[in-house]
């Protein structure tokens, strides 16, 4: 087989199972009313519906990283990619909300162990800084339009058939990935990686303890017993791990990985970068279909330019960028980027013109892919190839921290600006202005007599407007003191990453 053949089939691979792994943690934005009015389901079993995934692969990335170092990332991804397939027949035509639930556990599971295999194999196939980028470039390019294209999808096919086809649209694409695999050698780990089942269970405890809080907290508040629990149940966990972590000769995770700097920098902005991300995916579903009050279908077209820019960006143009201006401004690039994507959405009224909005898009999106790319591919070029799933694992369980905390965070503060800034005419019934405080949505649909329908319409657009213009510019302030955090502690890092890096021998690790 021609190396040629196979450097085509990883990438076609590794592009194809990222997009379909995040897509599907957006494609039930648009695909939830009509889910809960099907399934009856409640707003909690929502919750757990959408979360579920999340929490799952969050909560066994580091682990399955770790198993495809030791026994193979080829078979790790195909045993993924099959799974993946099978949990999006289940979840297609779950009967009921708790058969969906565990649909999306098992695909949160699959797609734990497709991310760092997809991610590795990169590391592994591609063995020059070059080809590397342009590899990693094109993949991290298909992730962060996966931000966008999840509520493409679920648009055109609401349009036409029923939730369960968001679910099974994977199944054909997912067939794909598993012929084309076949063109790509094995690889693991040349020496045998002992795997600590003491450490894996710390890992995933904490990890989906962590996760959870950071979830929950914003919704009911840090003193629910619920939320203190993982708190604690998280702090202890995570902390035993890496305790545990400095004695062992063969760590689950390298805690020694973040002593360079370069390898921290590029976690700590990819964690960033996906936290604005995902916050902005967030508002910009809300502002097409409840602000502008557009269909399903019109709300996912809109999203193409911020997809493409994305794909274009990661796959094209980061190695030139590198070669160029280096590492560290090409981080700072992107994140300015995307900083001015956001600001222009600062000033984002009801009826903008859409041009604003594309314009906010493509930057974004090309400041995203630019971002992702350089930053993943100073991971994986920093790490030895024989722990490349268990560096590309920290990666994705950084992304995966990130989307949650944007998530999290940017939507409480949207939703804490909209209580603060309405103001509703006189004299409505109590219940029907606890329902608008609690819900943007309930005030389009409110059902409500002319002329006070419109004039609760405009009083809730403009407090909701006030809400995503702050959340904006707040994404692009810190992304702009990302951008010189990085420009500093980049500095220095090499335009090529080609050697391969030293891997002290397990007696120097001492005891």
């Amino acid at each position: 087989m021609s190396s040629r053949v196979t450097g085509y089939a990883t990438i076609a691979v590794a592009c194809l199972a990222q997009l379909i792994v995040t897509v599907d943690m957006t494609v039930l934005h648009l695909a939830a009313p009509a889910l809960s009015a099907q399934l009856d389901a409640s707003s909690v079993t929502m919750l757990w519906i959408v979360d579920i995934y999340g929490l799952t692969m969050a909560g066994l990335l580091v682990t399955l990283g770790n198993l495809g170092d030791r026994l193979g990332r080829r078979r790790m991804l195909v045993w993924g990619v099959s799974a993946f397939a099978v949990a999006s027949v289940l979840a297609a035509y779950a009967p009921n909300v708790e058969m969906l639930i565990v649909a999306r556990a098992l695909l949160g599971v699959a797609g734990a162990a497709i991310l760092p295999a997809t991610t590795s194999l990169l590391r592994v196939v591609f063995t020059t800084q070059k080809a590397r980028t342009a590899a990693v470039g094109a993949s991290a390019g298909f992730s962060a339009a996966g931000f966008a294209v999840g509520p493409i999808v679920g648009g055109l096919l609401l349009n036409q058939f029923w939730w369960g086809s968001v679910f099974l649209v994977n199944v054909p694409i997912l067939l794909l990935v598993l012929a084309a695999a076949r063109f790509i050698p094995e690889s693991r780990a040349p020496q045998r990686l002992p795997l600590d089942l003491t450490s894996v269970l710390l890992s995933v405890v904490g990890v989906v303890a962590a996760v959870y809080t950071i979830k929950a907290v914003f919704f009911v508040g840090l003193w629910h017993l619920d939320v203190m629990t993982a708190l604690v149940l998280g702090v202890v966990a995570l902390g035993l791990f890496a305790r545990r972590q400095r004695r062992l000769p063969v760590p689950l995770i390298d805690l020694r990985l973040f002593q360079n700097r370069q390898f921290s920098t590029s976690v700590g902005s990819n964690l960033v970068a996906v936290f604005t991300l995902s916050a902005f995916g967030l508002i910009i579903s809300q502002y097409f279909q409840v602000v502008r009050e557009w269909t399903p279908l019109n709300a996912g077209i809109a999203y193409v330019p911020g997809a493409l820019a994305a794909v274009l960006a990661g796959g094209l143009l980061a190695a030139t960028t590198i070669n160029r201006i280096g590492r560290g401004f090409a981080v700072a690039l992107g994140l300015v980027l995307a900083a001015i994507g956001f600001a222009l959405l600062a000033s984002v009224e009801a009826h903008s013109p859409y041009g604003l909005v594309v314009v906010a898009q493509i930057a974004v999106g090309a400041g995203a892919g630019l971002t992702l790319t350089v930053t993943s591919d100073t991971i994986l070029g920093t790490v030895p190839r024989d722990r490349a799933g268990a560096a590309a694992a920290i990666s994705v369980t950084a992304y995966e921290l990130g989307g949650s905390l944007g998530i999290a965070i940017i939507g409480s503060v949207l939703s804490g600006i909209y209580r603060a800034k309405l103001v509703l005419p006189d004299g409505l019934p109590q219940g029907v202005v606890d329902q608008v405080r609690g819900s943007f949505s309930a005030a389009v649909a409110n059902g409500l007599p002319e002329p006070v329908a419109t004039a609760v319409r405009t009083a809730a657009t403009e407090a909701y407007l006030s809400g995503i213009r702050t959340s904006m510019a707040f994404s692009a302030a810190i992304t702009v003191v990302l951008a010189l955090v990085v420009v500093k502690f980049l500095r220095g890092v090499p335009k090529v990453i080609d050697q391969e890096p030293v891997h002290e021998p397990d007696a120097a690790r001492g005891a």
